[in-house]
């Protein structure tokens, strides 16, 4: 395995890993032979821990299990506040090993560990002990997400470690509910082969998620030798005119979406010829089946994104689904608006879900200040009137850039994670995309945009 690893340029543990990232896939589509809903969950729940032995070792998965323990451990024992216990306990775990693996550091060096699994678990295990507990709660008045993935009734340990592991898709995601992994398991609702339209055949999905991991792929090893993350803090890189080094830097940011955006594919690939990728039909004239259940970016949404509060709902899907359920709308006091405060709330738990570096902190503030400014150039954009349609697609175009400068000058500090570094490469730009976003969103306060002219024509 040494000279395999040595040949294509990769650690001995970064190898182990891609085989058993890769393996997700066959794995999966031999999940679909299985007899019935204890033969799947049993095989889910080994095929998921043997598959994290070969990648990380057997204290992988102790870690794992641990974890598995305090969530249903929470359930059994005190229904009322498991969500609750299950979110402390959990991220208190997952902040100690972020701590002792430092996995940021390795991750740069080229090394991996199961740091980034253990996120993926995390978010299943809280998001299952609180939809158990929301099960408690009377119907009425519950958001449309609790009514649909609060639990009843405790699933069985099977089906939780099955749900937990299930064939590896822990290693990278995407988060999705047990409601539906046990619909899916046990054949029901959308997964039902007794409906008027059941599930199709998943290889045409398949065939698509894997072409689209194979460019991915290509891109990003292009890229990557061309665009050194390193030459930021190079001298050279000082005596550059501005706006060289502004496109230096969104180029970076460009180049390291294409890893994301290899390794997503992958994921997805896998759990749509599982099935678990399946979303329903299309209402076309003739409806098609539609696999975009596992899909956890759309690379067009997220690089022509035309506003920074758009990127979530593109870019890490699940994980910002995740978020925005079980942090953002729980925050919001019933019959009141969210604020800033809920959304940098949000941010930071998702920078302390990454890890505990700054760049990973920075990253985030700075994102919760480029989406507050964004909501105020969205409420100048839409005071144009609809037939002033030159000046409205100069707004857009303006809104572009903007998203586009300040994400690719935060994520520097995503990538980098020291302190040091984020600091010095946010230096050498003058700290422009932290200081604009916060310009904009005190003029805000000065300036009132005027009401929309189609909102006044409407209620006319």
């Amino acid at each position: 395995m040494e000279v395999v690893a040595r040949t294509i340029g990769v650690s001995v543990p970064v190898l182990r890993f891609l085989i058993s990232f890769a393996a997700t896939i066959p794995c999966g589509w031999v999940w679909r032979f299985m007899p019935g809903p204890t033969a799947r969950h049993a095989y889910a729940a080994f095929s998921g821990a043997h598959l994290s032995y070969f990648a990380f070792g057997m204290r992988a998965n102790l870690l794992f299990s641990f974890l598995m323990i305090v969530g249903y451990g929470s359930m059994l024992l005190h229904r009322r506040s498991c969500g609750l216990v299950t979110f402390v306990a959990a991220f208190a775990f997952l902040i100690s090993c972020h701590v002792h693996f430092m996995s940021g550091e390795a991750w740069k060096e080229g090394g991996i560990d199961c740091t980034g699994a253990l996120m993926v678990l995390t978010l299943k295990v809280v998001s299952c002990s609180i939809n158990y507990q929301d099960g408690l709660l009377k119907e009425e008045g519950l958001r449309e997400a609790q009514k649909r993935n609060r639990l009843l009734h405790i699933p069985s340990p099977l089906a939780y470690i099955g749900y937990c592991l299930c064939f590896g898709t822990h290693f990278a995601g995407p988060v999705y509910e047990i409601r539906d992994y046990i619909d899916w398991t046990e054949e029901t609702g959308l997964w039902s082969i007794s409906s008027q339209k059941p599930p199709p055949a998943p290889y045409w999905g398949t065939i698509a998620a894997l072409a689209r991991t194979i460019l991915c792929m290509g891109v990003y090893l292009f890229l990557s030798r061309h665009v050194p993350l390193a030459l930021i803090f190079e001298s050279q890189f000082k005596t550059w005119p501005l706006w060289r080094r502004w496109a230096y830097v969104c180029l970076c940011g460009f180049t390291a979406r294409w890893k994301y955006y290899f390794i997503w594919s992958m994921s997805e690939a896998c759990m749509i010829v599982a099935g678990l990728g399946f979303s329903g039909w299309s209402n076309k004239d003739p409806s098609k089946p539609k696999w975009d259940r596992a899909r956890n970016v759309d690379i067009l949404a997220v690089e022509l994104a035309g506003s920074a509060g758009e990127l979530p709902l593109h870019w890490n899907i699940h994980v910002s689904t995740w978020l925005r359920f079980y942090v953002y709308e729980r925050l919001i006091s019933r019959g009141k608006k969210p604020g800033f405060l809920q959304l940098l709330a949000t941010q930071v738990v998702s920078a302390v879900w990454h890890g505990l570096y700054a760049g990973y902190l920075l990253f985030f503030i700075n994102s919760a200040i480029m989406i507050a400014g964004s909501r105020v150039i969205y409420k100048w954009q839409r005071a144009i009137p609809e037939s002033w349609g030159l000046i409205r697609r100069a707004g857009w175009f303006i809104h572009f850039l903007y998203t586009s400068l300040v994400l690719n000058y935060a994520c520097i500090g995503f990538l980098v994670l020291t302190t040091r570094e984020t600091l010095e490469a946010y230096n050498r730009l003058y700290y422009a995309g932290t200081i604009l976003p916060i310009a904009i969103t005190a003029l805000g306060y000065v300036i009132h945009p005027p009401r929309p002219v189609t909102s006044r024509s409407k209620r006319d």
